[in-house]
């Protein structure tokens, strides 16, 4: 009877269209970080192309003949100066070196005869028992004996350096950007060893129009962006090259980075932004930016928090944090910095 009862019930409720309503999803859209764009004053700059270099760069090679015995480095490696990078077979050196020792003691023994000999002679020209002739040929034994003896001096200061020469040690501190031989190799005077650089020593090198020359010196600052790495480094100094090319009719500009530019290498493609002037745009921020195909856009967050996709065309102006708006925003709209976030939050808001 209470089945009956229930289902009676059941039915009632259901032609008089009291079935239970379902709790609705909520309407809210989620919070969402977002950024005002603004109209500030940025600097007006000129983009080219550069390439990075190294301002301290060398190759090690070696100065005598003989067999690798040890290479201490490899390329990446960095060494301090004053290291020993690579060993050259020392053994002849070491023979050379013994060889011309011998022949200074044998010069001294000759000039400490030749001292004595000289000696007597000019005791016994006293005593009326030799003549002139023979003092002369003493003492010009004696001033050969001298002369031989600072000629072997002299050549035992050679192999004692030529020996030095088969331990290669690092001229300065840096990275090994390439290693020229192998283990057992056999080395020669002037054959590479080592390719290295000071990483606290770079430069960026670009050419600019002559016609543009003018106002970069005017205001010579600069900014230097490294696409491979997403950053961008303010530039130490600047030096404008005082020669132009015929052809190009372009001139040279180096730019030293600041020490602590890390991860940037000789031969890393780059931009330099030269500031050439001041204006105020229109910014918003890149982290906001989007791009699908050929379609730029950001989500422009309303009053209510609803994300709305809207296409923009941007401009050239800006910095790392934020791109110039040409068409599509105005002043205080605020855009959402997480389009991913934005995105899924304007599809829930649909559904």
């Amino acid at each position: 009877m209470n089945r009956l009862a229930t289902l009676v019930a059941a039915f009632t409720l259901a032609a008089c269209g009291g079935e239970p309503e379902s709790t609705p999803a909520s309407s809210a859209p989620p919070a969402l970080e977002t950024a005002a764009v603004e109209l500030r004053e940025v600097d007006l700059t000129y983009s080219a192309e550069a390439v990075a270099e190294a301002v301290r760069q060398s190759t090690v090679a070696a100065q005598i003949a003989g067999r690798i015995v040890e290479l201490r480095f490899d390329v990446g490696d960095y060494v301090r100066k004053g290291e020993v990078i690579a060993r050259i077979d020392e053994r002849t050196a070491t023979q050379a070196v013994a060889a011309s020792e011998a022949q200074v003691r044998e010069a001294q023994a000759a000039l400490g005869n030749a001292r004595s000999n000289y000696e007597r002679s000019k005791q016994l020209l006293a005593q009326k028992y030799i003549s002139q002739a023979a003092l002369d040929k003493a003492e010009a034994d004696y001033k050969a004996a001298q002369a031989r003896l600072a000629a072997v001096l002299a050549g035992a200061g050679q192999a004692a350096t030529e020996r030095s020469f088969t331990t290669i040690v690092a001229p300065y501190s840096g990275v090994v950007s390439a290693r020229h031989v192998e283990l057992g190799e056999m080395a020669a005077p002037g054959k590479p060893l080592f390719t290295g650089f000071d990483p606290a020593t770079l430069r960026v090198v670009a050419n600019v129009p002559e016609t543009q020359v003018g106002a970069i010196q005017a205001l010579s600052k600069a900014r230097v962006e490294v696409p491979s790495l997403g950053k961008w480094v303010d530039v130490k100094q600047l030096t404008i090259v005082p020669s132009a090319d015929p052809r190009t009719h372009t001139t040279r500009i180096r730019l030293e980075l600041p020490a602590d530019a890390r991860g940037v290498y000789p031969g890393a493609y780059a931009r330099v932004h030269f500031v050439v002037g001041k204006a105020t745009r229109l910014l918003a921020p890149r982290a906001a930016v989007i791009r699908r195909s050929e379609v730029t856009a950001v989500y422009v967050v309303d009053d209510a928090g609803a994300p709305r996709l809207r296409q923009v065309r941007l401009g050239a102006a800006g910095d790392e944090r934020h791109v110039e708006v040409l068409a599509g925003l105005k002043p205080g709209e605020r855009v959402a910095l997480d389009p991913v976030k934005a995105g899924m939050a304007r599809d829930q808001l649909k559904g």
